[in-house]
C-alpha cells in the first residue's frame, strides 16, 4: 500500500476541524477560524511524525495528552485551568464520537485498505468517507445531548430551599440556575437570589423598603436597632445580566440554608431582588446549581 504523507496531512486536517469545530458549538464557544486551523495542523503534523518516526515519544500515552491539551488551549484560548479541562473532556468525547463513526464507515466500505500504526489509523479511502463519517457522527451527538438533555424533566429545575436569618425561617420555591455563578466578591460566598417580598417574614420592612438607598449608602430611613442588629450581614453583590452589564444587588449572610431539608449550608448570601423574577409566580428564586 502506497501511503502519500500530503494526503494523510489533509485528511487529518480535515477531521481535526471538524471535530474542534464541533466541540465548539457543543461548548458553546467562540473561536476564530485562524485558531483552527493552526491547531488542526498541529494535530496533522503529529500524525504523520507518528507514523514515519521510530521515537517511543510519539506512541507514549502522555504525549498524546499533551497535545490534546495543546491544541484545545490553541484553538480555545480558555481563560483558566477549569475551562480548558472541561472543554478537552469534550474535546475527547466528540473525537471518540467521530472517530467511531470514520472507523465504521471505511471499514464498510474499503475494509482492505485499512493500515494500523501505533494507535494511528490510515488507508488510501476517499475523501468523501470522511464528510460522511462527519455528518453521520454530528448527528449522533445532536441527537444524544437532545436525549440527555430531555432526561431532565420541568419539575427537576426547582427546588424548595429554607432560610433561616436571627431565628427567623421562610421557605421558599426557587429554580436552579446554572447561569447564576454570582459569589460575595469579599468572601467568595455563592449567592442565591430571592424576591425582596419573600422575605417580608425574616427581615425587617425597613430594610426591604429601601434597598435602593441602602445600596446608595443612605441609610437615614434605617432605625438605630436595625442597623445595629443587620449592618453587619449586609453585602453589596454586582452582577451582570442581559440589558443590565453592571448592576448591584444588595446581599445578606444567611445563618442557615437547607436545600430540600437535607444539606445544611451556613455559608450563603442571599441577595434580595427589588422585582419579580418571573410573571407566573412558578418561583421566586434564583439557586446555583452548585448548591444543590
Amino acid at each position: 500500500m502506497t501511503i502519500y504523507l500530503d494526503v494523510v496531512i489533509i485528511e487529518n486536517l480535515i477531521m481535526n476541524s471538524i471535530i474542534i469545530y464541533a466541540t465548539a458549538i457543543i461548548t458553546k464557544s467562540k473561536i476564530k477560524h485562524i485558531r483552527i486551523l493552526i491547531s488542526s495542523l498541529i494535530g496533522a503534523i503529529y500524525s504523520v511524525l507518528s507514523y514515519i518516526s521510530n521515537l517511543a515519544i510519539f506512541s507514549n500515552l502522555f504525549t498524546k495528552i499533551l497535545l490534546s491539551i495543546i491544541m484545545v488551549y490553541i484553538a480555545f484560548n480558555p481563560k483558566d485551568i477549569k475551562a480548558l479541562g472541561k472543554i478537552t473532556l469534550l474535546f475527547y468525547l466528540t473525537s471518540f464520537v467521530f472517530g467511531g463513526v470514520a472507523f465504521a464507515m471505511i471499514y464498510i466500505i474499503k475494509p482492505q485498505n485499512i493500515l494500523m500504526k501505533d494507535g494511528l489509523f490510515l488507508g488510501t479511502y476517499p475523501l468523501k468517507t470522511i464528510f460522511i463519517g462527519a455528518i453521520v457522527a454530528s448527528i449522533i451527538l445532536i441527537t444524544g445531548f437532545k436525549v440527555v438533555k430531555s432526561k431532565f424533566s420541568k419539575k427537576d429545575m426547582f427546588c424548595n430551599i429554607n432560610i433561616k436569618i436571627k431565628g427567623k425561617e421562610k421557605k421558599i420555591k426557587v429554580m436552579v440556575d446554572t447561569g447564576n455563578l454570582l459569589k460575595d466578591p469579599i468572601s467568595g460566598m455563592p449567592v442565591i437570589v430571592i424576591e425582596h417580598t419573600e422575605l417580608y417574614d425574616i427581615l425587617p420592612k425597613e430594610l426591604l423598603n429601601n434597598l435602593e438607598k441602602i445600596l446608595g449608602g443612605d441609610l437615614k430611613g434605617i432605625p438605630e436597632d436595625i442597623k445595629n442588629e443587620y449592618l453587619s450581614k449586609l453585602r453589596v453583590i454586582p452582577y451582570s445580566s442581559l440589558g443590565k452589564q453592571n448592576g448591584m444587588i444588595l446581599g445578606i449572610k444567611a445563618d442557615e440554608v437547607k436545600v430540600e431539608d437535607e444539606t445544611i449550608k451556613n455559608n450563603v448570601i442571599i441577595g434580595i431582588y427589588n422585582k419579580a423574577l418571573t410573571k407566573r409566580g412558578e418561583y421566586n428564586g434564583l439557586i446555583g446549581i452548585e448548591l444543590i
